[in-house]
């Protein structure tokens, strides 16, 4: 297949779309079932690369969950401890233990479920009969892979009424060195990023604590393979394995630190014990437990425990979790790793990183207050290496 139609480019009236090789050889792809749009294959790429370059840095199986064209997290193949598989919504999956890869996109799914509602997944290895079981369930446009087992296939071939998309990947493809696009008629060039994110870039440690152990390694990496593909500014905190808050495209840096660290901490308050024993009506679906949660863990949790609303979501009304605990549970998080895209430019990131149980950062450095944030590292503690290297993505 040399070109692919599509119904649309990224809106309705953006006709006619397609996607080609430039170069007149073979798509690297074969649609399986669907028929994915021009975002969907926006995703699909840019994820597949993603849980590509991660399992080739780290020798473990990835899945990733993507929305607009940007992770919500992304995960390598570790066992979930009990209360993470109820946090994750995965604690009835019959083998879960048993399949790397479904743990891994039980882990990714699971970060931040308010915003994989409707996500891009894409898997590092073939996927197998109870990854499809998790998928399935879940509300999702469609997986790239680089194969699919026939059970695995069947199940998902399923879902949306048979009009899941299903794409299959060549893993052996291998991109030109030169890309282009076009912008309001002018074509941009430039070199792929073919920039290898491993162990050796965490090696300049500018910090007094000179002490990163290699399960942090693992998380910084995890965290800047996924800044690579993540539209910038971009910041990503990470902690067993998995992202567990992107902060994505804000013009200032403080923001991602924000955003992603507020994320993080939702992902963290998910696994509160109040939050793990709400008796939720057994006819709630999962994405309105979803909301459920995210309203819950807010500020505005009367929104679902009033005394006119709880009885739409609950058996019967919960304790409210208030917000001293919510600061003593997060209190209790350390570990966390952060990475940039770019370098912090004031030690403001740091200060509200710590906040999320931060204790290892990598950035590239650069910044004229490079000393101002290493001094805050300092401060607390946090063990932060210099990079050397950006990783922007538009």
């Amino acid at each position: 297949m040399k070109e692919f139609a599509l119904k649309y480019g990224c809106n309705p009236n953006q006709k006619p779309a397609r996607i080609f090789m430039e170069n007149g050889k073979e798509l690297p792809i074969e649609v399986l079932n669907g028929r994915p749009g021009y975002i969907n294959f926006l995703d699909a790429f840019n994820s597949y690369q993603l849980v590509k370059e991660v399992k080739e840095a780290t020798d473990m199986v990835c899945a990733t969950s993507f929305k607009h064209v940007s992770p919500t997290s992304a995960a390598v193949g570790l066992k979930l401890s009990d209360d993470l598989k109820k946090a994750c919504f995965v604690d009835d999956i019959e083998g879960l233990d048993d399949s790397p890869l479904a743990c891994a996109y039980a882990r990714a799914r699971g970060t931040d479920r308010m915003s994989s509602f409707g996500d891009w997944i894409a898997l590092s290895d073939v996927c197998d009969k109870t990854t499809a079981m998790i998928i399935k369930r879940e509300v999702s446009d469609g997986i790239i892979a680089p194969g699919y087992t026939d059970e695995a296939l069947e199940i998902l071939k399923s879902k949306r009424k048979g009009g899941y998309n299903i794409v299959k990947i060549d893993a052996e493809y291998v991109p030109e060195k030169t890309e282009r696009k076009q912008v309001y008629g002018v074509t941009f060039e430039q070199g792929r990023n073919n920039f290898r994110i491993d162990k050796s870039l965490l090696e300049n440690i500018v910090t007094q604590n000179k002490e990163i152990p290699d399960d942090a390694k693992r998380d910084l990496i995890i965290a800047l393979i996924t800044l690579k593909y993540t539209q910038s500014n971009s910041v990503c905190y990470a902690y067993d394995g998995q992202a567990i808050g992107v902060g994505a495209g804000q013009q200032s840096r403080i923001h991602c630190t924000r955003l992603a660290g507020n994320k993080a901490d939702i992902w963290q308050l998910r696994r509160h014990p109040k939050v793990l024993s709400l008796p939720f009506l057994p006819t709630l679906g999962r994405p309105d437990r979803d909301n459920c949660i995210d309203v819950y863990i807010s500020e505005q949790s009367e929104d679902v425990l009033g005394d006119k609303v709880w009885q739409n979501y609950f058996t019967e009304k919960p304790e409210a979790l208030t917000s001293e605990e919510k600061r003593e549970y997060l209190a209790s998080i350390s570990g966390v790793s952060l990475a940039s895209d770019a370098f912090f430019p004031f030690g403001d990131n740091i200060e509200r990183a710590r906040r999320s149980g931060v204790s290892y950062v990598a950035e590239p450095g650069g910044s004229i207050r490079d000393e101002q944030v290493i001094e805050t590292c300092d401060k607390y503690g946090i063990a932060m290496a210099f990079t050397g290297m950006r990783l922007f993505h538009h």
